[in-house]
């Protein structure tokens, strides 16, 4: 079967494939759930939580150890210049106990909290993101978390403490011709007495490369005995018929041990399966709420770098007269920096704590914090780049060659890019985030926009929509964002006053709601087209949320005397500089080029302008666009590198 060839599946199918893969019910509490509902639920966050006196003194003592290590045992410029991760600094990563850091401490983990399994991360990511991706795919979605939600208790004693010293691990769901649309997913697991047969290519497989252990996403066929669907398993990567074909390399995260793995009649025993067939994708997603949180911590980590150089810099470097850090064109680019680093560690700082404390459901707000997080960051190491100019486009080594410092601007920019892409793109995190937004308008109102739905489930559905909404709308009319001196606490003697803030988000979260539910009456089932409309709601709801976030932590740190006034300051820095964002995105909820930009693309595509392209050479080279992923055996060496 080549990758051209790949059963077709239509929108429909598709999207039943992905709706059925959603977590149905909301069993907690949702922040980012009641911001889009219009209701800004402040007492979900604040007071902000706090860990335990325990888990901070456990995840303080390991920091420091892997500060040391990074600080005396990491060659980040070796790391870029060869394009690998040395196998000592890997071996040394395992010696300190960095593999096992969300692993119980009765498999042989660390048992670090999330919030300062994110510190860790963004403290190895800032010294080398490739060697924070290799942890954070080993931990956050390879074989430990899955295993931690879903396993049995066979399957962790088997695995766990392996992952938590010695074994790397990976996760396998991309294929060539499959990305984000998992129903098209070809790799096959074939029941075959006590084992499955496993047969496919996967595609972008970080660590795949160096990895002992993989997760693997592959679907089993519907048979006498066998629900099939797509079904997650434990594959050891040393198993016959397993061959990584090629290393992959990328425009960043040169050390990124990624590639490209083949199942060639892979026997694979059911005892390796993780939960039950078909619930493959539920497992993956589920993995990704919590996990996803490990990349925005590395993007607030290269927030607080960034911050660093533009600093150090724009006061040593002089124009004009001055420090170029007196500039106001450059100094905009700075106060957006340290505002907005502030902003996003408030953010991933809530959520992971929010996380530990499970009270809240934070599957939007860890989603809301990887889109957020992955777009500020790839802004403030461009803004970065720009402050440093000639020289933040010139490379680390060849500033060293002339006698300056190696500042490596030009690669956090490189490495930083593919944030937006990892682990869901902008545009599919858009999505997702907008359907779980919309939840409770689709509930209500599923068959009264379902075209397909008969006329007495529209009826149903219609008196149910009505009593919701007689309940739901009145409420968006008035709120304390109106009230004068509403969240009065947030303006403490002697600091900036954030309660306006405060007073803006709870009205924006009403305007949100309302602006949705005009939508929804307006286009009903076409809703889900208008997916400008839905990026832009998902945008506004973002810097909602980074507000609120950076309001709850800056009186945190006032309240115990850490930094309190300086906080403040940013935190309204911040919020001053979101208001302006949002506003924009609400104007252009309704007045926009959608419409016209639609009729540009049917142009595009049916060759109305292929004039435009005249007058250039493609560099391009000649091949398929999407590579041959035919099952068989491979034709290619294997390069599985493991380190032991």
């Amino acid at each position: 079967m080549t990758a051209s060839s790949v059963r077709p599946v239509s929108e429909r199918e598709a999207r039943q494939v992905a709706e059925a893969a959603r977590e149905q019910v909301w069993h907690k509490p949702s922040f980012a759930k009641e911001l889009f509902l219009g209701r800004f639920r402040l007492d979900l966050i604040h007071p902000h939580p706090t860990p335990a006196p325990d888990d901070v003194r456990r995840g303080e003592t390991f920091l420091a150890k892997l500060g040391a290590f990074c600080e005396t045992r990491v060659d980040a410029a070796r790391i870029e210049r060869e394009a690998q991760i040395p196998d000592e600094t890997i071996k040394g990563l395992k010696e300190i106990g960095a593999l096992g850091m969300k692993i119980d401490t009765k498999y042989g983990g660390l048992g670090l909290t999330q919030v300062y399994y994110n510190k860790a991360l963004a403290l190895a990511g800032s010294v080398s993101p490739a060697i924070g991706a290799l942890l954070s795919a080993h931990q956050s979605i390879g074989v430990p978390q899955p295993l931690k939600l879903f396993g049995t208790q066979e399957q962790k004693d088997r695995f766990l403490p392996r992952c938590a010293r010695t074994d790397i691990s990976a996760f396998l769901l991309t294929e060539p011709d499959v990305g984000s649309d998992p129903a098209r997913l070809a790799t096959t697991a074939v029941p075959d007495g006590d084992d499955y047969v496993l047969d496919g290519v996967k595609l972008w497989t970080t660590n795949g490369v160096v990895a002992d252990l993989l997760v693997v996403m592959a679907r089993v066929p519907r048979s006498d005995g066998h629900k099939g669907g797509i079904t997650a398993f434990v594959v050891e990567t040393a198993s016959e018929g397993v061959t990584v074909e090629n290393r992959n390399a990328f425009m960043g995260l040169r050390g990124l041990e990624n590639g490209v793995t083949r199942f060639h009649r892979v026997r694979v025993p059911a005892a390796n399966r993780i939960g039950p067939e078909g619930a493959g994708l539920k497992i993956a997603l589920t993995t990704l709420n919590t996990g996803r949180l490990s990349l925005p911590a590395m993007c607030a980590g290269a927030g607080k770098w960034s911050l660093k150089i533009a600093r150090e810099w724009s006061a040593a470097r002089e124009q004009w007269g001055k420090p170029i850090a007196r500039h106001e064109a450059v100094g905009a680019k700075i106060s957006f920096i340290a505002a907005t680093t502030f902003a996003l560690e408030a953010v991933i700082d809530l959520a992971s704590q929010m996380a530990d404390e499970d009270r809240n459901d934070i599957r939007i707000e860890a989603a809301l914090a990887k889109l957020y997080g992955s777009e500020m960051a790839w802004l403030m190491a461009d803004e970065l780049v720009q402050i440093r100019g000639g020289r933040g486009y010139e490379t680390a080594a060849s500033l060293a060659a002339r006698g300056e410092r190696a500042v490596p601007a030009e690669q956090m920019l490189r490495d930083l890019r593919i944030n937006r892409i990892f682990e869901g793109s902008t545009e599919i995190m858009h999505l997702l985030i907008a359907r779980e937004a919309v939840d409770a308008h689709l509930s209500v109102a599923g068959d009264l926009i379902d075209p397909d739905a008969s006329l007495s489930d529209k009826g149903k559905a219609a008196a149910k929509a009505g009593g919701f909404y007689a309940r739901w709308l009145p409420g968006l009319v008035t709120g304390p964002g109106q009230l004068p001196r509403a969240y009065a606490e947030f303006h403490p003697r002697g600091h900036r006053d954030l309660s306006p803030h405060l007073r803006y988000v709870e009205r924006s979260a009403r305007r949100l709601a309302r602006s949705t539910f005009y939508a929804m009456s307006r286009w009903q089932g076409r809703m889900e087209t208008k997916q400008g409309f839905l990026s832009r709601i998902v945008d506004i709801g973002a810097e909602l949320f980074a507000m609120s976030a950076a309001c709850v932590r800056a009186e945190m740190l006032r309240s115990r005397g850490d930094h309190g006034v300086a906080a403040y300051q940013l935190a309204d820095a911040f919020c001053r500089q979101a208001r302006i964002r949002a506003d924009e995105l609400f104007g252009r909820l309704w007045s926009n080029t959608d419409e016209l930009d639609r009729k540009v693309v049917s142009g595009v595509l049916s060759g109305a302008y292929e004039w435009l392209e005249q007058g250039i050479v493609d560099p391009s080279g000649d091949g398929p666009w999407i590579a041959d992923a035919t099952p068989g055996p491979t034709a290619r060496r294997n390069v599985h590198r493991p380190v032991h």
